[in-house]
C-alpha cells in the first residue's frame, strides 16, 4: 500500500477547475489525441487507474464500458487514463475480452504530469492512485474519490452521484439528501429546517 507521503501532492479542491491537457489515446481502434479542453460544456469524468494488465483495473474497467452509453445519455463524456502509453492501451485493448468493450477515449500519462496534477501519483511507484474525477460543463471539480489501489470502485454510485451533480447544478438553491436518486425529494436550505432533520 503506498505512503501517502509517496504521492506526488495534495488533492485539487473542489470547485477549481481543471488545466488542459493533451494526452496520447487510443480510441476505437485508433491512436490519437484526446484534448480536455474539448469538453468543455459537458461533464467529464477522469477515471484513474493504476495499470493496464492488471487485476481489479480491468473488472472497473468493463463495468464502465458496459455503462457507457448510460454516461453519454447524461451528457457525459468517460477518459480513463494510466500511465501507460497509447500503444499499451492497444495491446490490452486487442487481448483482453473486457477490456475490448471500451469505446471511450483511453489516455496515456506516461510522464504522470496529468496524474500529479490531480493528486494521485504514486511516486515511487510511477503509478496512478484509483482516482475518479467529475468535472461540470465549465471544466470545475465537483465529486472526488480516491481508492488504495487493491480497492475497486462501483459505477453505480458514480452514476449516482453524477446524477446529484448535475441537479444541484441546474437547481441553484437545492440539496440532494443522502443515497438521492432522481425523482427522489431534495431539500432547500434555510433556518426553519434547522434542528427539523
Amino acid at each position: 500500500m503506498p505512503n501517502p507521503s509517496n504521492t506526488y501532492n495534495r488533492l485539487p479542491m473542489i470547485g477549481s477547475p481543471i488545466n488542459n491537457f493533451e494526452l496520447d489515446s487510443f480510441q476505437n481502434g485508433r491512436l490519437g489525441k484526446v484534448n480536455l479542453a474539448e469538453h468543455r460544456g459537458k461533464w467529464l469524468v477522469l477515471f484513474f487507474y493504476p495499470a493496464d494488465f492488471t487485476f481489479v483495473c480491468p473488472t472497473e474497467l468493463e463495468e464502465m464500458a458496459d455503462n457507457y452509453a448510460e454516461f453519454q445519455k447524461l451528457n457525459t463524456e468517460i477518459i480513463s487514463i494510466s500511465t501507460d502509453t497509447a500503444f499499451v492501451h492497444k495491446a490490452w485493448h486487442d487481448t483482453s475480452p473486457a477490456i475490448k468493450k471500451i469505446t471511450f477515449p483511453m489516455a496515456a500519462d506516461p510522464t504522470g504530469d496529468l496524474s500529479k496534477e490531480l493528486g494521485v501519483y504514486i511516486v515511487n511507484e510511477g503509478l496512478a492512485l484509483r482516482g475518479t474525477f467529475v468535472f461540470d460543463p465549465e471544466g470545475k471539480l465537483v465529486v472526488m474519490e480516491v481508492n488504495e489501489n487493491s480497492v475497486g470502485r462501483n459505477v453505480h454510485e458514480l452514476i449516482r452521484k453524477l446524477q446529484a451533480a448535475q441537479y444541484v447544478y441546474s437547481h441553484h438553491g437545492e440539496v440532494c439528501p443522502a443515497s438521492w436518486k432522481p425523482g427522489a425529494k431534495t431539500l432547500t436550505p434555510n433556518e426553519d429546517l434547522i434542528g427539523k432533520l
